[in-house]
């Protein structure tokens, strides 16, 4: 038995981002178990996960559960030392679990003006002082650690690590706000949304279900601000491929891309695809490998 994660909505549970990433980026394979937020389907799923109270929740291959995304993160890098999770320099190491616990334990004010939504983004939210205080300080903690770690590459320590897992959240809520921050930290937030892995996880977030009424906000909004996805519609077979690119198995959804039809197993598949086709690299091997 593998890995399982407990996860709600993507498009908007945040700590369930944090979870899953620290997954993808140690290229460690895990089995998702998705609850419906706000509604019976999410009892059921922390029913499976008991005792666990919220997600992300985590069984471990023995069976043993695991509760609260820092427990995980640490559990995770206990043992799997060869993914690099937590910075190798000891300071930096250090550095990178403050900041990780801060933002586990801090900045309310930013969580509840700003609730994280995958789906859409404002152009103004109004923010009020507590959480431009919030985005103060999260600036002054990314500035310090890219100063002191961060020469090695665009992440907060140079290399991706759990406190970027945690932070992630954060760069979408500035995204999706149209929050104030300087250069560097907009900087930090397009290397954010850019990632391969938090593209992946925003288009099955768009293909997890209807929207969630509660995250609704009557304010104007204005394009996702990170990379423009592909344009693909949903179309009518026959396809390209007979085969799922992901699962192999027979094709019964299709998207149009290009001109060209492709297949998917079920319409989970294509929803995913058809939200960010260039986030999925089995899907763009297909399109590359197969004459038009």
């Amino acid at each position: 038995m593998g890995y399982h994660l407990a996860i709600g909505d993507r498009s908007y549970s945040s700590w369930s981002l944090r979870g899953w990433l620290l997954f993808a980026h140690a290229g460690l394979p895990v089995k998702v178990a998705l609850g419906r937020l706000y509604s019976d389907d999410f009892a059921r799923l922390l029913a499976d996960f008991a005792p666990a109270r919220l997600v992300p929740a985590l069984r471990l291959p023995d069976g043993t559960l695991v509760g609260e995304t820092l427990a995980i993160a640490e559990t995770l890098a206990e043992r799997h030392p060869e993914a690099g999770l937590w910075p190798a320099d000891p300071a930096a190491r250090a550095t990178a679990r403050w900041l990780a616990s801060e933002m586990h334990a801090g900045f309310d004010a930013l969580r509840s003006h700003c609730p994280m939504n995958l789906r859409v983004s404002y152009s103004d939210c109004e923010p009020p002082a507590p959480v431009l205080q919030d985005l103060a300080r999260i600036e002054q903690l990314w500035a310090m650690a890219r100063e002191k770690f961060g020469a090695g590459g665009p992440w907060l320590f140079g290399r991706w690590s759990i406190a970027d897992a945690f932070f992630a959240p954060v760069a979408a809520r500035i995204a999706g706000y149209n929050l104030p921050v300087g250069p560097e930290a907009a900087a930090y937030v397009a290397t954010q949304l850019a990632d391969p892995h938090f593209r992946r996880w925003r288009a099955m977030g768009a293909a997890d279900g209807p929207d969630q009424p509660f995250y609704k906000r009557d304010w104007p909004t204005r394009p996702w601000p990170g990379p423009a996805p592909r344009a693909a519609r949903v179309a009518a077979g026959p396809s390209v491929n007979t085969a799922c690119p992901y699962s192999g198995e027979p094709v019964t959804d299709f998207l149009e891309m290009d001109g060209r039809v492709w297949g998917f197993c079920n319409a989970f598949c294509r929803d995913k695809t058809l939200a960010d086709p260039e986030a999925w690299p089995k899907f763009m091997e297909m399109v590359a490998a197969t004459p038009a």
